[in-house]
């Protein structure tokens, strides 16, 4: 006698067909997580790693995005040479050094990569940061880089070009990681001083105290399509606010129906939208500043010298009130 369950299936008997979902094919680590397209590395590598199906922007290093916006043309890198330090000996689950000397490893040398390059025929610096560097945590070099990225394009009349992609300050620097955001605050505000372009792209994610600080002080800002831009993450704050969040929220595109941004651009259009901007805003050489600025900038030395004589000026009226009383007295 035989053991095996006996099944009747009644969709059989009535002769009824289960229609069978499409198959996908498994998603890994060489397939596209929104729509599970396969490719091969040549293909991202000619495509600027965005998926040629659905738009999808995979993450990019900072030297490649720096191929990119230079299309080829050769670009120099300045101060490889600055490293992280450890001033806090700051230890977790591994010592600070350690974590360094294997996000080394792995090919950059910090979170930001700064270089002079050339972005459609117009020559500028470049400030790149790399998220695969300790999820491109702003620590003192960081800042370091990018101020001293600001002193070169006013020596040399040049703009700026910064691509953010960032989970905030560097907690392993703990109060030294957050006064860089004062630092490159004040790095920028030289860069609007010398009338010089700043332009910034905001890329998947960038968050913390980068947007805190110089990723909102752009003259243009651009965004990459579904890039995270926000203080929080939402996880953290629905774990706060104990409260869901629409998918949308803080996404590139509702950041830019909020006026956030200037515009959200595909990665591949972005060499030639940037050398656009830099072609409009490029001012030339030993050119003086525009008739409006020097009479603003009169203007404000002309209020600031008023200011500066009114304590006396409050003084003399004071006495001279005090005379006319005394010889109204008399």
């Amino acid at each position: 006698m035989s053991k095996r369950p006996i099944t009747v299936s009644v969709d059989r008997l009535l002769r009824k067909r289960d229609t069978p979902a499409p198959r996908k094919l498994p998603a890994d680590e060489r397939s596209c997580p929104k729509c599970q397209t396969h490719w091969t590395s040549d293909e991202m590598r000619r495509n600027m790693r965005v998926c040629a199906a659905c738009g999808h922007h995979f993450p990019a290093g900072a030297r490649e995005r720096l191929d990119q916006l230079s299309g080829g043309a050769p670009w120099v890198e300045l101060w490889p040479e600055l490293r992280a330090s450890d001033p806090l000996q700051f230890v977790d689950l591994e010592p600070y050094p350690d974590r360094v000397e294997k996000a080394e490893a792995a090919g950059s040398n910090e979170a930001l990569v700064v270089a002079e390059i050339p972005i459609g025929g117009h020559d500028c610096v470049a400030a790149i940061m790399d998220f695969s560097f300790l999820g491109g945590s702003m620590g003192s070099v960081v800042g370091e880089k990018l101020a001293r990225a600001c002193d070169r394009c006013v020596e040399r009349n040049l703009p700026l070009v910064v691509i953010t992609a960032s989970g905030g300050a560097r907690m392993q620097e703990g109060v030294i990681a957050l006064m860089q955001m004062a630092k490159t605050v004040v790095a920028f505000d030289l860069m609007h001083d010398a009338e010089l372009p700043v332009i910034v792209v905001l890329v998947h994610p960038t968050t913390g105290g980068v947007w805190a600080s110089f990723a909102s002080l752009g003259d243009v800002t651009y965004a990459e399509p579904g890039a995270l831009i926000a203080f929080s993450g939402p996880r953290v704050i629905e774990q706060t606010t104990r409260e869901k969040l629409p998918p949308e929220f803080g996404r590139a595109e509702t950041q830019l129906s909020n006026g956030q941004v200037d515009d959200v651009v595909d990665r591949r259009e972005l060499p030639a939208r940037i050398g656009k901007v830099l072609g409009i805003l490029e001012r030339p050489s030993g050119m003086a500043p525009a008739p409006a600025v020097t009479m603003a900038r009169a203007g404000a030395e002309r209020a600031a010298n008023a200011a500066r004589t009114l304590p006396d000026l409050s003084r003399r009226v004071v006495s001279k009130v005090l005379r006319s009383d005394d010889k109204g007295g008399r």
